[in-house]
């Protein structure tokens, strides 16, 4: 590790805030396309942002530390760009629902249908069925997220899958959410079960971690783990003189000045069970708004190819609990209110006034962003301004942040 940025001769080209997918993306193009010497700065103690992943040493389960993390494209250059470093398996992601002591499998589709109506269905008679119980509300009419999605799947199935699941991850009622949240629930007419409906889907064959540690593997790019760019020598040196990529929380940036966006984050309870296999599967929702976790995760079904590496008779599960996000808490998802849209333009307008400073990613654009899309976004942004910035001499017009 070099000690600093003082000596001209060991300054980088880009620095690089964050090191998840976004990142390392901006920075592995940055390094073997161009040539130039990245830095990247990441304030915990692991490369790879919520994508990390690592062995559970009583298991060795490969478990997600920030929750499941289920890659999925139907973007060809992504899955090309993605296959440079890591091979996938042929992982397909189910889900599986439980309600009143009884497990559905999800999305809801022809088989749940017939399960919870007690009855088999053809195609044509589900589809009746689900038009004549959500005739209730007029799609139009509905001002709450219960009414939109009783219009869209009827009563009977939003109370079951819906409501109860809904009123965990917002700690709202559903009469009380915009009726904006949900622009579609999906029915399927068809006894098909899979999650994603992308043309590639499956896991890195050896994990996560693997995967962006490769990204990261280059002569040109050192990695500072357990840095912060706020406050740090890098942040006083190079400020302003060279072009920075931030992908932190971008009202954290600029010290909060236009308030606080809002988030929800996640509390993931990560256990080891005394057991080889504890449901049967990777996820199983909790649908019954009693029971106070929304899901629960066990990692060992991701990679069944590596059964045989799995220690027996145990297995890592975590219970999953959604909450609003408070100052210290990791953001995962933006809530997005009309209030939050307000302040994200005035971030907006102070982004494209920060000299040299491109904003990028989940955090830095306020935007729930998959796996594929923050890689998608990245090569767009490498594309149109970084390589014609340093290929072509063509100034480096700050921004990114999205309204």
């Amino acid at each position: 590790m070099s000690q600093g940025p003082a000596d001209q001769s060991d300054r980088p080209d880009i620095v690089i805030v964050g090191s998840g997918f976004f990142g390392l993306t901006i920075a592995e193009r940055c390094a073997a396309d161009l040539g130039l010497k990245v830095l990247v700065l990441e304030r915990r103690h692991h490369l790879g942002g919520n994508a990390y992943s690592e062995r559970d040493p009583a298991t060795n389960v490969e478990v997600h530390k920030y929750g499941a993390h289920l890659f999925h494209t139907s973007n060809e250059r992504v899955w090309e760009y993605a296959n440079r470093f890591t091979t996938f398996t042929d992982y397909k992601h189910r889900v599986f629902g439980k309600y009143q002591g009884q497990v559905y499998s999800l999305p809801m589709n022809l088989g749940l249908i017939n399960q919870f109506f007690g009855r088999s269905h053809t195609p044509d008679e589900a589809r009746a069925l689900i038009a004549e119980q959500s005739s209730e509300i007029a799609t139009e009419d509905a001002s709450n997220l219960e009414e939109k999605a009783i219009s869209l799947i009827g009563r009977p199935l939003y109370e079951a899958f819906i409501k109860g699941y809904t009123a965990k991850q917002w700690q709202t009622d559903p009469t009380k959410l915009s009726a904006d949240i949900i622009t579609r629930l999906p029915v399927r007419y068809t006894f098909e079960n899979g999650w994603f409906s992308d043309t590639y889907e499956g896991l890195p064959t050896d994990g996560y971690t693997a995967w962006l540690q490769k990204m990261a593997d280059h002569p040109n790019i050192e990695v500072r783990l357990e840095t912060d760019w706020f406050g740090s020598d890098v942040e006083a040196e190079l400020k302003g003189k060279v072009p920075v990529v931030y992908t932190g929380p971008v009202d954290e940036y600029f010290g909060n000045s236009e308030g606080r966006l809002s988030w929800r984050t996640v509390d993931l309870q990560e256990s080891v069970v005394e057991t080889g296999d504890f449901q049967g599967t990777g996820v199983v929702n909790y649908n019954d708004q009693d029971v106070p976790y929304t899901r629960i995760i066990e990692f060992k079904h991701f990679h069944p190819e590596r059964e045989k590496t799995h220690l027996p008779g145990k297995s890592v599960i975590v219970h999953e609990y959604s909450r609003f996000a408070e100052e210290g808490d990791e953001p995962y998802y933006p809530i997005n209110t009309a209030e939050d849209r307000a302040k994200l333009l005035k971030y907006r307008d102070l982004a494209n006034q920060e000299p040299m400073v491109l904003f990028g990613g989940r955090l830095g654009t306020y935007k729930y962003l998959d796996m594929h899309m923050a890689i998608g976004s990245a090569l767009s942004m490498y594309d149109n301004k970084i390589r014609p910035h340093f290929a072509e001499g063509v100034e480096l017009k700050s921004g990114g942040v999205d309204a």
